[in-house]
């Protein structure tokens, strides 16, 4: 819907523009009064949709298996992410953790029916996010570690292929129960994102996490 009500909006703006126009050229200042009171009204409906949904949405937890889809600004949703193991240690290789390393098993595919179309998250980013609004992000130097180092998280994945890396966090002790955040984008699908109505991304949505 978040898709439709954008596209909604942005062909009333371009009908908008035009009828402003023939009335800016015809001096016809109740047609101007019409095309300005529309636009207005349409706009406070859009961000009461917008905050709406966003007040009414609640976290989500995914555990293992569960699989979160990537869709953004787009019509597909075909690209898709879960964990498939999580475990725990104190070190990895001659590195240490300050807390508890936490080693995430990570798969990536694509539902999409047709194999020649290639997907791809892009830009992923995994993080963890602390109650005092601060994130953990990877260590990278112990993934690099690891077997699957070499892999690329946000490569192409075509039909049945697959894209599986650990990727690692080094948690505070203090900290029970780590949820993970991934999110993927440009800056500028981010922005769009934001004012996307009922979008994860969207401003004070909520957020799916999975649990490690």
């Amino acid at each position: 819907m978040g898709v439709l009500m954008m596209l909604l909006t942005i062909g009333g703006l371009l009908a908008a523009g035009v009828l402003f126009a023939i009335a800016w050229l015809n001096e016809s200042a109740w047609l101007k009064k019409f095309v300005l009171g529309g636009v207005a009204i349409w706009f406070a409906f859009y961000v009461v949709m917008l905050l709406g949904y966003s007040a009414a949405s609640k976290d989500r937890v995914l555990g293992v298996g569960e699989p979160k889809e990537f869709c953004g600004f787009y019509l597909d949703c075909h690209i898709h992410a879960e964990v498939t193991n999580v475990e725990t240690a104190n070190q990895i290789g001659n590195r240490t953790a300050k807390g508890k390393f936490y080693i995430v098993g990570l798969r990536v595919f694509s539902d999409a029916k047709n194999p020649n179309i290639a997907f791809r998250l892009i830009e992923p980013r995994a993080l963890i996010e602390v109650d005092d609004h601060t994130a953990i992000i990877r260590d990278l130097d112990s993934e690099a570690l690891l077997p699957t180092a070499a892999v690329d998280l946000g490569g192409e994945v075509k039909g049945s292929q697959t894209i599986e890396k650990e990727i690692v966090f080094d948690v505070p002790a203090t900290l029970p129960d780590p949820r993970m955040q991934i999110a993927e984008g440009y800056g500028i699908d981010s922005a769009l994102e934001a004012i996307l109505i009922d979008d994860e991304d969207s401003i004070f949505h909520k957020r799916n996490y999975f649990k490690l």
